[in-house]
Parts: structure tokens; C-alpha cells; sequence
């Protein structure tokens, strides 16, 4: 079992930046791949950004792709997106999720969930 608690959302102006946490406890955190999602009302969750394991990975949706960086850090167990230069079309709540596995990039893949946390970017 695996819990995941994301945290650090909020509004923020067009432009600005937010950097999302993402602390897991329970199992070994450096066996796990981690993953961002977003879902906006009545639209389906979609893939943001993925870390493999070690860290030494990383990949990203096209519409983050150079904005957003996610990190890791094994030791404290926690997970990181740093996201700058915030478009209002990127409002939507923000899911951490963990993978058994060195990399997973689609959400069945992942097998726990954070509750999400809310980033509002207004123009």
C-alpha cells in the first residue's frame, strides 16, 4: 500500500509558476515510477509528465513539454512538478500516481492515487 499526499496548488496569474509536491509513504519510494495527471470537469485525466525510478528519466506531454520539470528526491520520499511560464489552460486538478515498474507513461499503468490538488491560472 501506498499512500500519496500532493501538495503546493493554488491560483496563480498567467505567467507565474507553482511547484507541486507529491510526498508517498508505505512501501520503498525508489521502486516506484511516479506520474503526473490532470483532469478538468468532464474531461477525461490526461498524462502530464512521468519519472523513472532512479530519477534518470523523465518525459512529458507536448502541451508541458518545456514548462513543466519534474523531479524527484528518493530520499525524502517526494516527487516534485515545477511548472512555469502557467497558461490558463492549465487549470485543472493535479494527480500524483505511483507505478511498480521502472517507467509507465498511461494512467492504467499506475496503481495508486493521490486525492489531487487544485491549480487555477487566471488570465
Amino acid at each position: 500500500q501506498v499512500q500519496l499526499v500532493e501538495s503546493g496548488g493554488g491560483l496563480v496569474q498567467a505567467g507565474g509558476s507553482l511547484r507541486l509536491s507529491c510526498a508517498a509513504s508505505g512501501r520503498t519510494f525508489n521502486t516506484y515510477a511516479m506520474g503526473w495527471f490532470r483532469q478538468t470537469p468532464g474531461k477525461e485525466r490526461e498524462f502530464v509528465s512521468a519519472i523513472t525510478r532512479s530519477g534518470g528519466g523523465t518525459y512529458y506531454a507536448d502541451s508541458v513539454e518545456g514548462r513543466f520539470t519534474i523531479s524527484r528526491d528518493n530520499a525524502k520520499n517526494t516527487v516534485y512538478l515545477q511548472m512555469n511560464s502557467l497558461k490558463p489552460e492549465d487549470t485543472a486538478v493535479y494527480f500524483c500516481a505511483s507505478a511498480l515498474t521502472t517507467i509507465a507513461l498511461r494512467e492504467y499503468r499506475f496503481d495508486y492515487w493521490g486525492q489531487g490538488t487544485q491549480v487555477t491560472v487566471s488570465s
